[in-house]
């Protein structure tokens, strides 16, 4: 099989599949014993920047899993890093910055990418990776952060859980605000552009903690700086997934942001999912990534549940947020082997079948 007719890219184009295709966010990371045997110590960022390694990482769940679609190992903060901004990926913790943004001034400390010269890395890595890929039909996810997550990383200097900086600069100096979120969409736009030249065969944009805002607030300050990149991608003959974390308020609009599938976390179930999303696009998602964490009966029956309310067509099965470094390698293998015996149309979507 192609990696163009593949049961993942047919499935993000709404089409017709032999299986339901299954990948997961997170699935080259610390579960597997492979890459912390291969990864070694240091930044995240360092091993970013060995292509044969990073190559290696993305492959390793491929190998053990099954998966039908592998996802590059890289990370959001990649670009901002790269031009300067003095980011970086503390283990245990995420992207921190050694001096957060603040002021109109700091706005000079995020120049254009030049993807070529400032992440050839990756690009080298996704070259490499496409020549490995295509014999076996899998096809290769490239992805950015959104401007909203990324800009939350930058103001508040790490992870938040209030995002009081964040909300403040939103607030008080919208204009400051568009024009940050304005930088950051050209920079994840880019990005992703350079990736799709460079081989990857669909793309993903990461709102990780966009599920902190209301709907007003999503509207008005963050949606069109998402619309920008998504719909800067159009006619590049990807696919566009749009992943957010407690964002089930929001998915209508995240759809309407110019998404052709919308990743859905566990909180809100696939048919529900489907209703908010509208006709005409998939869905990906959204098994609980703690429920890996306990026996294999208690994944079976809520992966039951997650592809009953998938629906089939359409649907791509995933964790509704990355795999978790406690959960057993086994257990993700058995739910590959599992997803993939069950026939596309295991049921019709439960909202049609009562």
């Amino acid at each position: 099989m192609s990696v163009a007719d593949s049961a993942f890219l047919r499935a993000c184009r709404c089409e017709p599949t032999d299986r339901v295709p299954v990948w997961f966010m997170r699935q080259a990371g610390r579960s597997l014993p492979e890459y912390r045997a291969a990864r070694g110590p240091g930044s995240i960022l360092d091993a970013i920047r060995q292509p044969e390694l990073a190559a290696e990482l993305t492959l390793q769940p491929v190998r053990r899993y099954g998966v039908d679609a592998a996802i590059l190992f890289s990370d959001i903060v990649v670009p901002v890093a790269a031009v300067g901004f003095g980011v970086d990926v503390e283990p245990g913790r995420g992207p921190v910055v050694s001096r957060p943004f603040r002021a109109a001034s700091d706005l000079g400390r995020l120049r254009p990418l030049d993807p070529e010269a400032d992440t050839g890395y990756v690009l080298e890595t996704i070259r490499i990776l496409a020549r490995e890929l295509e014999p076996l039909g899998v096809p290769l996810i490239g992805f950015a952060g959104a401007p909203f997550t990324v800009a939350s990383y930058l103001i508040e200097g790490g992870p938040s859980r209030d995002y009081r900086h964040t909300r403040a600069l939103m607030a008080d100096e919208p204009g400051l605000w568009a024009r940050l979120l304005e930088t950051l969409a050209e920079l994840a736009l880019a990005s992703l552009k350079s990736q799709v030249a460079a081989g990857v065969s669909a793309v993903q944009l990461f709102d990780s903690w966009a599920g902190a805002l209301s709907v007003e607030e999503y509207e008005t300050s963050v949606l069109p700086a998402s619309r920008r990149v998504l719909e800067g991608l159009a006619g590049l003959g990807v696919p566009r997934i749009h992943f957010g974390v407690g964002t089930g308020h929001l998915l209508p609009l995240m759809a309407a942001a110019g998404a052709d599938v919308v990743g859905v976390d566990w909180r809100v179930p696939l048919d529900e999912a489907r209703r908010r999303i509208g006709p005409g696009r998939g869905v990906q998602g959204n098994l609980n990534p703690t429920t890996c964490l306990g026996s294999w009966d208690s994944v079976e029956a809520e992966a039951r549940d997650v592809l009953a309310r998938g629906g089939g067509v359409g649907h791509i099965f995933n964790l509704g947020h990355g795999v978790l470094p406690e959960t057993d390698p086994a257990i993700l293998e058995r739910l590959v082997r599992y997803v993939h015996e069950q026939s596309p149309a295991v049921a019709a979507p439960v909202a049609e079948t009562g």
